[in-house]
């Protein structure tokens, strides 16, 4: 969006505080960042059907800062932008256009999870075709086969897995449920075919000859009614060992995450089934794609 799309009061407002800006002794620079990112803002606003005459308002901030995680905007670019916006918001209130600030840089800017800007860690499409087709084999338990399907598939953290009851499984309407974080917050989660009838499979067979087969827990093990955290390190330690390929749980989640995203699924989307309680959990960890992936996109060229 251009200046001219910006109606006069607006444009009033926004030179105002440009002034505003010079008579406080920023830098040119400055001054020049913060007016052009405001530019563009107001012109997405307008777009909105929001024609601005200082009538900013919380929501405006948090949804421009998901159209610019949506949008693939850099990090530092989208924080520069709420630090642009922070200082504008600060001006609307000091000229009573706002009783209140409307920019939280606390909760605004993105920040970069511990780890992320290494990449965090997924398995390639050819370890993922190699540990399906050993899941087939006869050698794997049903509920071992499904314990790598639910990581795969659904994304849910180790915690979740073990707490899978009978009735979070949904199998006509081919959803799970999953309870997560605190307040006994619920998020579902739609099922694969794939999913699905490995759950059949587990039930109608090595389930339900379980000495447990009355818990209420999905996952069994032989000497407990409810698999933890421990029993599912172990299933993937085994097969581990055995593919030579590196099997923690959180590398599934992740995976889920990146395919996803890969395949064109909105951010929003994403956090929803990763159960994140903010989106931008899910853009600190997957808005940067992986070294590979920029040096595969290269050699395209």
């Amino acid at each position: 969006m251009n200046e001219d799309n910006i109606e006069t009061e607006a444009k009033k407002i926004l030179t105002d505080f440009e002034q505003a800006l010079v008579a406080d002794g920023k830098a040119l620079k400055t001054i020049e960042s913060y007016i052009g990112d405001i530019r563009v803002f107001l012109g997405w606003l307008e777009s909105k059907g929001n024609i601005f005459i200082g009538n900013l308002k919380r929501f405006h901030i948090t949804a421009y800062r998901n159209y610019l995680v949506q949008n693939n905007y850099e990090i530092n670019t989208i924080n520069k932008k709420i630090n642009s916006l922070q200082s504008f918001g600060q001006y609307l209130m000091d000229e009573k256009y706002l009783t209140e600030q409307v920019v939280n840089l606390r909760k605004d800017k993105l920040k970069v999870a511990a780890g992320s800007e290494k990449e965090v860690e997924v398995f390639t499409d050819a370890e993922v075709e190699r540990f399906l087709f050993y899941i087939q084999s006869e050698k794997v338990r049903a509920r071992d086969s499904l314990i790598i399907l639910l990581l795969l598939y659904t994304g849910v953290r180790v915690s979740e897995l073990v707490n899978v009851k009978l009735r979070d499984v949904d199998m006509l309407s081919m959803n799970l449920t999953v309870a997560w974080g605190k307040g006994g917050k619920r998020r579902e989660v739609p099922l694969k075919g794939e999913v699905v009838d490995s759950v059949k499979e587990y039930l109608e067979g090595e389930r339900r000859v379980n000495k447990f087969a009355s818990s209420e827990y999905l996952i069994l093990t032989n000497r407990s009614p409810r698999m933890d955290r421990d029993a599912v390190n172990s299933v993937l330690k085994k097969m581990e060992s055995k593919l030579i390929i590196r099997m923690h749980p959180h590398k599934f989640r992740h995976t889920f995450c990146t395919r996803l995203l890969k395949k064109g699924v909105e951010l929003t989307t994403v956090a929803k089934l990763a159960g994140h309680s903010s989106i931008q959990t899910t853009a600190s960890f997957y808005i940067n794609t992986s070294s590979k992936d920029k040096r595969e996109a290269v050699e395209r060229l």
